[in-house]
């Protein structure tokens, strides 16, 4: 051990002002003491406007379990943003992450990611996970909602023949429809593994008001473990459905053997007052900014170059947290003004109300 400390000072003194780590990048891109990177190797096309990047992440990586999701890192422009993802790819296999383009980050990474691209990297994480125990499974996913579902379904039913799996998918038409050959073949091939497509553009939206529908795509529903990913007004119809069905079929309410598990990608934000909004003044960084009261302040600061820290950007991770030095902000879920000087704010999920300093 002694003996290793010494080769790293002396290593230290011929790489200075340089790291040893610095010096081992060069050759390895995903070699990093400071932060972990991963190296894109592969780049499939889904749909038109969505992608599939795998990547090989350097040390540090842990295995995600199948459902989960991480914070992936990309640089526009000098500014290094962060935005969540989920992982596709079957839990213990090399991951990768499936984009649609909606905003400046995926449309970047479904445009013009490549083989050899470096990306930056949190670890895995969630909770929206496959059960301990096997059993009868039923996946409802609308949209990009597919992704986390996708690494369940290629983590289970190719390696468990027995699996029950029914998966229920809603997407505009059948060229917006993400993994749809894919999963043809898997049920094709596993017969346990059965899939529906539902196709807004011709049928209309999935109705959840009663369970009407939901009965003629899958009868035995109720016995189901349900898991639900896609767009806010979808996932809350499919709650109240649950909720009203358990309430209805079990003596006042109690919890029976169905359950459903949500993973929601963003949160619903209220709209300004029209009066809200004001002078943001970035301090450290010596900007200032004029912002309306319905754009989060994280936006606000990363269009005018400022770095951000941010992390799920929906409300829930805490990771940009900053002081606030003077002003009141909104909360964008909940239309409450508040602010104290010191006080820190989730940026992700605030809006200028009047001028406001910030500490950054």
């Amino acid at each position: 051990m002694i003996r290793l400390r010494k080769l790293a000072r002396a290593a230290s003194l011929l790489t200075t002002p340089l790291a040893p780590e610095d010096i081992l990048s060069l050759f390895n891109p995903v070699f990093s003491a400071r932060q972990l990177r991963g190296v894109v190797t592969r780049v499939v096309p889904e749909t038109a406007d969505s992608a599939t990047i795998f990547f090989r992440p350097g040390r540090g990586w842990q295995a995600h379990l199948a459902g989960q999701w991480a914070r992936i890192g990309v640089e526009l422009d000098g500014v290094r943003h962060w935005r969540s993802y989920s992982l596709s790819a079957p839990a213990g296999k090399d991951p990768a992450i499936t984009v649609t383009d909606m905003g400046a980050v995926s449309g970047t990474l479904v445009r013009t990611t490549k083989p050899g691209d470096v990306l930056f990297l949190a670890p895995p994480q969630g909770d929206f996970v496959l059960p301990e125990h096997p059993r009868p499974l039923l996946m409802l996913t609308a949209g990009s909602g597919i992704t986390p579902v996708m690494s369940m379904i290629r983590t289970l039913v190719p390696h468990r023949p027995d699996s029950d799996v029914v998966l229920i998918h809603t997407a505009r038409t059948a060229a917006d429809a993400i993994f749809r050959e894919e999963l043809a073949e898997l049920a094709d091939q596993f017969p346990n593994f059965r899939v529906t497509h539902w196709f807004t553009g011709e049928r209309g939206r999935l109705d959840f008001s009663s369970a009407a529908e939901l009965e003629q795509l899958c009868p035995d529903w109720r016995q189901r473990a349900a898991y639900a990913c896609g767009p806010e007004g979808f996932l809350d119809d499919a709650e109240a459905l649950w909720e009203a069905e358990i309430a209805e079929s079990t003596p006042a309410g109690a919890a029976q053997a169905a359950t459903l598990t949500i993973e929601r990608f963003s949160t619903s934000l209220a709209g300004g007052e029209g009066h809200d909004g004001g002078l943001v003044t970035f301090e450290a960084s010596d900007r200032e900014v004029e912002a309306d009261g319905d754009t989060p302040l994280l936006d606000v600061g990363e269009d005018a170059g400022v770095l951000m820290p941010s992390g799920c950007r929906m409300g829930i991770c805490h990771s940009c947290l900053i002081p606030l030095r003077a002003g009141q902000i909104r909360d964008l879920r909940t239309g409450e003004v508040h602010g104290e000087p010191g006080q820190l704010i989730q940026t992700c999920v605030s809006a200028a109300a009047g001028p406001v300093n910030l500490d950054l």
